[in-house]
């Protein structure tokens, strides 16, 4: 069977129009009613790339998302965010049906704002999440209120004031998701330690093999894969729980290597060096000395 091709979505008056909704107030903006939404009666899967940004708040929802390349947790959530350029399936048993709000963002909206070269830097805008965001009734009345007051100041008559506003909502809402997503993180510290075990173990059983003199430390692209998360979703994670980056973790594990080869063997420098991965001696030296201040060598002749 073919595979189906993403279609494009390139504006929201496209989109308007492919879910059978009124003309958009505003060509860049629109906070929409899932339940005024047409969708394929007989469920069929969707799959779509939008070129502006996407949040959805959703309840009841009675179909899966397939985000990216892995499916979308979205038991108990109610958040998605998505950013231009994302793929998206929408797969329903029979008809579709969710309730809630939708809110779409062109970049071109934000053009000349702070917020246009921040957005991208909120981590939920990737397929580094890949589950909803959980909030209580308060929390979800919280973020409706917002989506509203977006809706009412664009369908107002616009003035020089009108983007500023809405950007500042956006701003709000955004910093609100970033607090909740935090807390979702905090929370499921059984789940994120399990990931992190697993990641010690990749991280162990790959230096014990024949991986780094081929072909060199692990990349964080690699780690993730193996790991099934985006490398950007577990950056956030390892952040959250150890306060260091996945590189940094892969660094210092090769730190470690070195240390327990410097110390016990009569290795030269440079085939520490080559054993672990690393081109050129010097970058291994110069991250060693990084990490630990000293030097390969004044590190071995501390043990004497």
């Amino acid at each position: 069977m073919k595979k189906e091709q993403p279609r494009p979505v390139e504006t929201i008056t496209a989109f308007h129009q492919l879910r059978g909704l009124p003309k958009p107030a505003h060509p860049l903006i629109s906070v929409v009613s899932f339940d005024d939404m047409c969708y394929a009666a007989d469920g069929s899967p969707a799959t779509l790339v939008h070129n502006f940004y996407s949040i959805a708040l959703k309840r009841n929802f009675t179909g899966k998302l397939k985000y990216g390349q892995q499916h979308y947790d979205f038991d108990e959530g109610v958040m998605v965010f998505m950013a231009p350029g994302q793929v998206l399936t929408v797969e329903a048993d029979g008809p579709l049906h969710h309730e809630g709000w939708l809110l779409l963002l062109h970049p071109d909206f934000l053009w000349n704002t702070p917020l246009a070269k921040t957005i991208r830097q909120y981590p939920f805008f990737s397929y580094a999440v890949h589950e909803a965001l959980h909030l209580s009734e308060k929390e979800e009345r919280q973020m409706t209120d917002i989506l509203q007051h977006i809706a009412q100041e664009y369908h107002a008559n616009m003035d020089a004031y009108s983007q500023r506003v809405i950007v500042a909502q956006l701003e709000l809402l955004l910093t609100y998701s970033e607090r909740f997503y935090q807390r979702q993180f905090l929370t499921r510290q059984m789940a994120n330690h399990q990931l992190l075990e697993r990641l010690e173990d990749l991280l162990t059983a790959y230096f014990a093999s024949d991986a780094l003199p081929q072909h060199g430390p692990p990349t964080v692209q690699y780690i993730a894969d193996q790991l099934h998360v985006s490398p950007n979703y577990l950056s956030v994670l390892l952040k959250t729980l150890t306060g260091q980056s996945t590189q940094q973790h892969i660094q210092d594990k090769l730190i470690e290597q070195a240390k327990q080869q410097l110390a016990t063997t009569a290795r030269s420098v440079s085939e520490i060096a080559y054993a672990l991965g690393f081109e050129h001696a010097q970058s291994f030296s110069k991250l060693f000395k990084t990490k630990t201040a000293l030097s390969p060598l004044a590190f071995r002749n501390s043990f004497n």
